[in-house]
């Protein structure tokens, strides 16, 4: 999650979900379990070098869900690269490129057990616990 502490401005806390998804809201409150209350949230779905926004309102986080919190900047240059898309067009974009990966995916393992070596998927959703 990103969680920006003032309702404007550029500056704002980076909270990474451990997921890999992404929010951006106004902290309205952090207890001790790390629980965030974001309002005026929107999940962001980064895709290479584009981004979309999808609006979600009151947004509760549970601590036990963040994996990384930081200060982030977003009027710096490195955030200026990304190019805005709509919502539309950014969730056809990430379909696509979550059924290239899972053909990737697909070819690797049948390499690997051609050869008879297990194969391991590294991504993060599949780690099984």
């Amino acid at each position: 999650a990103v969680v920006s502490t003032q309702s404007s401005g550029s500056s704002g806390i980076n909270a990474e979900y451990g997921d890999g998804r992404t929010l951006i809201g106004v902290l309205r409150s952090l207890d001790q379990f790390a629980n965030l209350l974001l309002t005026q949230t929107v999940e962001r779905i980064h895709v290479r070098d584009r981004y979309g926004d999808i609006d979600r309102g009151v947004f509760l986080v549970r601590g036990e869900n963040v994996l990384l919190c930081g200060e982030t900047d977003f009027g710096k240059p490195e955030f200026q690269k990304l190019t805005q898309v709509s919502q539309e067009e950014i969730l056809k974009i990430q379909a696509e490129e979550l059924k290239e990966k899972e053909e990737r995916q697909k070819l690797l393992k049948k390499a690997f057990q051609e050869r008879g070596m297990p194969f391991y998927s590294m991504d993060v959703a599949d780690d099984g616990f």
